[in-house]
């Protein structure tokens, strides 16, 4: 009976509040008599168009079309994104084109039914104040990622250039008003607010997207790196003042007008800087050394960005600025500035950011640009752009005694404009300062100067070709170079160890590189040095445990895998050392006993097989970042898979064929190296038949006496591999001690997979 009590409860209880309801319904008809109902909108009407007529309003519904619109934006904008990084593009121009393709000049154009649908008029307001919370919060990270202690260290020439490169195309920018005021300028708009908004379209410098690209190409640890991200800090802070000083003329209708409004402005900036940043910095203290901030602190920190932009806004200079002065005075500790980062950059540059550029470019109507005069005047805008930003920091950058290449690509670098120039010429268009016309040929400058940044690079290094990079510096070539590319820490140190147990008496002949090329998505701009620092901390540890000389290698890349390969190749290295990376094989028996830790189902593997890069019934257990790197470097790769090795005092090397010989050539130098005690297992039964192997073999013998052993299969007992500190195979035949179904692998401590190149 105690089985069935829960279930009678449950029937009796619905059944019961069921006939309740019914009743109450029923005696309610009754209410109804003398009152005027309105019919029904579906008593003349068949289900199906009840339906379709309540599918139609709930999809035109605003909640449902704004979710809708994200959903399209999203897409499209990664898509386009995604596109640009395969071109060595910033993913931020795919974007922006993204913008542009889904407004009126491309799809509205050509798709008009579905721009109406998708974008209507009643729609945009909506839209534009969510991009306005996604720029609040992209400006907001942009302030943080300002680090001010940079710009006091290394101030000097960064500053001149970064002036120069504001005022060389400010003034130019001025002179272009000059000529296009009469044509151009809404009606009722001052020269001097035209010429203002016209200037600091022409000066400004994208921050983000110039880091990006710095971090991308190698730079931002060298001389030339270290002043063109300073010079981009000291642009913004400036630009950023003089457009807020431009919003209050523009609003005031002059210079006299807006003096309340810069006063007002200098004055919060102040208690900014000397009442706000104190108190964070104090909050900052409180939670030093914990690792997370608490829900409490982060609506601290949110009020005081609201409100910094709630104050701008009422003053007269903008929301946008209140959010990057926000940012700016947050405490300059990098580590509690990036754990903020962290949790505003995804909702901000994921999801709200997308919608700015699209709603951009709904107002970009490049049909206007209907006659050549007016492709004229877009091109005048673009070489202005271009001879006052690039030839002005270019210029100014020899006059300080820096070589033409290094000139030339602070000139390249500092032309890139990205979405810092659409924020400033959206607040234009808003204000009324610009008009469609001309505010369509300034979105093309905007994508022209940040799309020509990366191949202007490229032909700067083309020309001065002759210099090499850091990472092409070749040593001598007697030396036997060991590079080791290295994940995590941990890693890094046992990989370390093991290029030790290879090199230990070599003394100067010998060259050990321990490598990290990490994705660039996961950096921010002045946390580099520390990132760095942090993990390549515990290799420098292990080295001075050692006493192991060791260059250290950190590159932040958008491609690891052809960076990788790059380097090894250029670099003549004997042997690069890696981890064993995703497996195929996880799940399985034999995953759980060699310790692979990754899904059996790799999304990634099937997209490089529809790019043709792989196999989809590849059967090796090597991932496909593995496979690639076995297949397109000339070095011998060593691929360690780590059950905590210490150290290789005893070697295990099975023989599956002959062609594996060469694995004895490393038992050999660990023997000379370490005094490593080698195991061979002849699995094939092959050696014993070969003369001139068992010769070498003995040749090694006479050599390091007691060091070398050869057995065949049978005299292998379980505890005897549990002393064995790591086994030694070729990766031609893993494969086949996985086919042997040995169990008994998952009792050697460690494995290293060998190329035959």
């Amino acid at each position: 009976m105690k089985k069935y009590r829960n279930i009678i409860f449950y029937v009796l209880t619905i059944a019961f509040f069921s006939c309740l309801m019914y009743w109450f319904f029923i005696e309610g008809k009754t209410l109804e008599t003398g009152e005027k109902i309105m019919p029904g909108k579906a008593e003349d009407a068949t289900m199906w168009d009840t339906f379709s007529a309540s599918f139609l309003e709930n999809l035109h519904h605003p909640l449902a079309l704004l979710l809708a619109q994200v959903v399209t934006i999203i897409l499209v904008a990664k898509l386009f994104g995604w596109i640009c990084v395969k071109l060595k593009q910033p993913s931020v121009i795919g974007e922006m084109i993204a913008g542009i393709v889904l407004g009126p000049s491309l799809v509205g154009l050509y798709f008009p039914e579905f721009s109406a649908f998708m974008f209507p008029k009643e729609s945009l307001p909506n839209l534009q104040f969510l991009s306005q919370i996604g720029l609040i919060l992209f400006m907001y990270i942009v302030g943080m990622e300002l680090d001010l202690s940079v710009l006091r260290k290394k101030a000097h020439d960064a500053v001149v250039i970064s002036h120069a490169s504001i005022i060389f195309p400010f003034a130019l920018g001025v002179g272009l008003s000059y000529f296009i005021y009469k044509e151009f300028a809404p009606d009722g708009i001052q020269f001097s607010s035209f010429a203002l908004f016209i200037a600091i379209a022409m000066s400004i410098t994208a921050f983000p997207v110039l880091a990006r690209i710095v971090q991308e190409r190698n730079l931002h640890k060298t001389k030339i790196g270290t002043i063109v991200i300073t010079c981009a800090a000291a642009d913004d802070i400036t630009a950023w003042c003089i457009l807020a000083a431009v919003i209050a003329v523009v609003k005031a209708g002059s210079f006299s007008g807006s003096i309340f409004v810069i006063l007002m402005a200098i004055v919060y900036v102040f208690l900014m800087i000397k009442l706000v940043k104190p108190f964070l910095t104090r909050i900052a203290e409180s939670q030093k050394g914990k690792g997370f901030i608490n829900k409490a602190l982060v609506a601290v920190f949110f009020l005081i960005l609201i409100i910094s932009s709630y104050l701008t806004e009422v003053i007269g200079i903008h929301a946008l600025f209140g959010a990057f002065m926000a940012g700016a005075i947050m405490p300059e500790n990098i580590k509690f500035r990036n754990l903020f980062i962290e949790k505003v950059e995804d909702i901000a540059l994921v999801l709200l950011l997308p919608l700015f550029f699209v709603f951009t470019g709904l107002r970009t109507q490049i049909g206007l640009l209907n006659d050549p005069y007016l492709w004229k005047i877009g091109g005048l805008i673009i070489l202005t752009a271009v001879i006052g930003k690039f030839v002005g920091s270019a210029l100014t950058a020899r006059f300080l005694k820096l070589s033409w290449k290094d000139s030339l690509t602070i000139g390249a670098l500092m032309n890139t404009r990205g979405l810092t120039e659409l924020i400033v010429l959206n607040i234009g268009y808003d204000l009324g300062v610009l008009g469609p016309e001309l505010f369509a040929m300034l979105v093309i400058m905007a994508l022209f100067t940040t799309f020509m940044t990366g191949p202007c690079l490229d032909m700067i290094n083309y020309f001065f070709r002759g210099k090499k990079s850091s990472l092409e510096e070749e040593e001598n070539d007697e030396k036997y170079k060991v590079l080791l590319s290295f994940e995590t820490p941990e890693s890094g140190s046992t990989l370390l160890k093991l290029a030790d147990n290879f090199t230990n008496k070599m003394n100067g002949n010998k060259s050990v590189t321990a490598m990290n090329i990490a994705p660039v998505d996961e950096l921010h701009t002045f946390d580099i040095e520390d990132y760095e620092k942090e993990l390549f901390e515990a290799v420098i540890d292990t080295s001075r445990e050692l006493k192991l000389e060791v260059t250290t290698l950190f590159k932040a890349s958008t491609d690891i895998e052809n960076d990788l390969i790059s380097i090894t190749n250029k670099g003549n290295y004997d042997l690069l050392l890696i981890m064993l990376g995703k497996s195929i094989y996880e799940g399985t028996l034999l995953g759980k006993l060699l310790g692979f830790t990754t899904k059996i189902i790799n999304p990634e593997k099937l997209l490089n097989t529809v790019k043709g890069k792989s196999y989809i019934f590849n059967t090796s257990p090597f991932d496909d970042f593995t496979l690639s790197i076995l297949d397109r470097t000339k070095t011998p790769v060593g691929i360690m898979m780590d059950k905590n090795f210490e150290s290789a005092d005893r070697i295990f090397i099975p023989i599956f064929d002959l062609n594996d010989f060469y694995l004895v050539e490393y038992a050999k130098r660990l023997i000379n190296n370490h005094d490593s005690q080698v195991i061979i297992l002849d699995a094939a039964g092959q050696i014993r038949k070969n003369t001139e192997i068992r010769e070498l073999i003995r040749n090694i013998e006479h050599i390091a006496p007691n060091h070398i052993t050869l057995y065949n299969e049978r005299t292998i007992e379980k505890d005897f591999l549990l002393s064995q500190d790591l086994m030694l195979i070729s990766s031609k035949s893993w494969k086949n001690l996985i086919d042997t179904k040995s169990l008994w692998l998952s009792d050697i401590p460690s494995t290293l997979i060998v190329s035959n190149p």
